[in-house]
């Protein structure tokens, strides 16, 4: 089986899923809405996920109300970004990914990638350490275990994206309602007093401590795959691709945009609020913990309710946003490398990537030092912001590649506004943190030179990607790279027959259609090979010496499948197999000489796929020759 594969570059984003969904048919405002809705919601998760419990604990904690400005310039950020990126999908058909390779150098989309995986690790990392807290706090399971755990959520993660599209947003809407009622409690127990809250919306900085964590909420509330993933989840959709088509698209996800990452306001907001409430202004300046803040709920306030709650809440949340970061790392490898990994490996890459890191942190420092990995992690993704933003602002800027639909004067000055702050605040932070960080190390390490150099290497990278689209006037054609070579001239044979035609028989209703469409092939002059394998216990372990009732019965069958073919003037041979069902039907075919393999679709999805196996796909990549499934 092959983990990687290149693809076309014409091939759509996320192609399996892509314009599966209808809304053509939906007529009136409310059932258009409910057929656009859920895009915004799979992308609201990473703002709600544990990395932004973690800031919104210490900001709370640490500056009491002092912060709500951030969390709300925040959410409007998020909300034009996200309605850019939605531009993008739906006017030019793809992720940011794909357009920005379109564009630039590979030697500047290698960084991008790079720089895309790294964000989408730190955004798994708080996920892992969310999980492996939650089942802390919940069950007292010790936090290495918990982290070992997580790497089990694949399996889960495998199986809802099976069910299609619109199963993982009603799981998805399902988790954010978890998490929605868990806080609407949590309010009712700290009473807090609104004009006390409304303080905060003037802005200021009081000292690094809080720079450091409005970068941290920044990172943690517009996260840099969040717009590589709304660019492609919005070609979910299948819509009338002519003018008002496009528009009606674009409104309707713009709403579902805003109520969604609304949602996500709601609960950032009231984890902030209840760090302030029940630890600021008791004296508690310095939790910054999600176990600390967990373990302090319940005296503070009286109920033990508040508490569990709480962990409920985090579970849901880092099991919600696993799912939107495995989806964000197979967008960005396929579109910066034209690359396609199995969705099981790919998942696995990308947890792998969270836990070693945080199993390490947990191991050599203690568990006491999560709640600064978390906070590191969401920095991280702040820092990441630029390299995403930027480009985006180009491409929906980009008249070529939008017409008509080109983003308003206005709105290009506010996104230049918000682009400034973004990297301003990363500049600053960067160099102070450098600073401190060579200070600690005496000025003496080899460590020293690396981090000037890659800070250099960063500003330059993205110098680059803000003024190369500006200065450059005429448009980067790329030559399509397929994954085969094309051929210079075609020679198409017309009406051959197959001489020798292999058929899998499985004894069910598809037979028929398989050796209906197998006959067709080949005609009277062929012959055809009649192929069942046993799979029994006993044909497992003795192979062709089974002599058990199941193999007499299946042989009897296949040959009355042959006598019947036989009686109507077709040539045929049977061939009865033991064991491992892929690698008996390739050997089979393989000493048959057969030109050609028909095979019956046996409709396994889900749970089924992994208990029984998908013989297609390991027949097919071993074969040379035509294998055809009937369905």
């Amino acid at each position: 089986m092959r983990l990687f594969k290149h693809v076309d570059t014409n091939r759509h984003s996320l192609d399996e899923v892509y314009s599966t969904v209808d809304t053509t048919n939906k007529v009136g405002f409310w059932r258009s809405f409910f057929a656009f809705a859920g895009p915004g919601y799979l992308v609201s998760v990473g703002y709600m996920d544990p990395g932004n419990w973690a800031t919104d604990i210490a900001g709370g904690s640490k500056f009491g109300y002092t912060l709500v400005w951030v969390l709300l310039m925040s959410n409007l950020m998020a909300i034009l970004l996200q309605s850019f990126s939605a531009r993008l999908g739906i006017i030019y058909g793809k992720d940011l990914a794909q357009a920005s390779r379109e564009h630039y150098p590979a030697y500047i989309n290698i960084p991008l990638y790079v720089l895309a995986e790294i964000a989408i690790a730190a955004c798994d990392l708080a996920e892992v350490l969310g999980l492996a807290i939650g089942l802390n706090l919940l069950f007292n399971i010790p936090l290495l275990w918990g982290v070992s755990i997580a790497l089990l959520d694949c399996i889960l993660l495998l199986l809802i994206l099976r069910l299609g599209i619109r199963k993982m947003e009603a799981f998805i809407i399902s988790m954010i309602s978890i998490i929605g009622m868990c806080f609407v409690v949590e309010m009712f127990f700290i009473k807090p007093k609104p004009l006390e809250i409304l303080t905060g919306i003037m802005p200021s900085i009081p000292n690094m401590d809080a720079l450091y964590i409005t970068m941290g909420i920044i990172g943690a509330t517009v996260m840099p795959h969040n717009l590589y993933l709304h660019s492609s989840l919005v070609q979910t959709r299948r819509f009338n691709q002519d003018d008002e088509g496009k528009r009606r698209a674009l409104k309707f996800n713009i709403f579902d945009s805003v109520i969604a990452l609304n949602i996500a306001l709601f609960i950032n907001a009231a984890i902030l609020i209840l760090a302030a409430v029940v630890f600021h202004q008791s004296g508690r300046f310095e939790v910054a913990d999600i176990t600390d803040a967990h373990k302090l709920l319940e005296p503070l306030l009286g109920t033990s309710l508040a508490p569990t709650l709480f962990a409920i809440a985090l579970i849901a949340s880092g099991q919600s946003s696993t799912i939107t970061g495995t989806l964000a790392g197979q967008i960005v490898m396929e579109g910066y490398l034209n690359l396609r990994i199995v969705p099981w490996l790919r998942r696995l890459m990308t947890r792998l990537f969270a836990v070693v890191p945080a199993f390490l942190v947990i191991y050599f420092m203690g568990d006491d030092k999560t709640g600064e990995l978390l906070i590191l992690s969401q920095v991280i993704l702040s820092i990441q912001l630029g390299f995403a933003v930027i480009p985006l602002i180009h491409w929906v800027s980009d008249k070529k590649k939008m017409g008509t639909f080109e983003i308003s004067l206005l709105q290009k000055v506010l996104a230049w506004c918000v682009a400034i702050i973004i990297v301003s605040l990363n500049i600053k932070l960067v160099y102070e943190e450098g600073l401190l960080f060579i200070s600690a190390l005496g000025g003496q390490s080899l460590w020293v030179p690396i981090i000037i150099g890659l800070s250099i290497s960063g500003l330059l990278l993205l110098l680059y990607i803000t003024f190369e689209p500006l200065l450059t006037k005429k448009e980067i054609i790329k030559e399509v790279t397929l994954p085969h070579k094309m051929l210079e001239e075609l020679k198409i044979e017309i009406g051959k027959a197959y001489s020798n035609i292999a058929i899998t028989i499985d004894f069910s209703a598809i037979d028929e259609k398989t050796i209906s469409f197998a006959l067709n092939q080949g005609g009277n002059n062929s012959t055809y090979h009649l192929i069942h394998v046993v799979e029994s216990a006993g044909a497992i372990f003795s192979g062709n010496k089974t002599s058990d009732l199941e193999t007499r019965k299946d042989y009897e069958s296949l040959v009355k499948y042959s006598d019947s073919l036989i009686k109507a003037g077709y040539k045929t041979e049977v061939h009865l197999g033991f064991g491992n069902r892929s690698k008996t039907i390739i050997k089979f075919v393989q000493n048959s000489n057969s030109e050609i393999l028909v095979m019956g679709g046996h409709g396994h999805r889900g749970l089924k796929d992994i208990i029984f196996g998908s013989t297609v796909t390991a027949v097919r990549h071993k074969l040379k020759i035509p294998v055809i499934i009937v369905k």
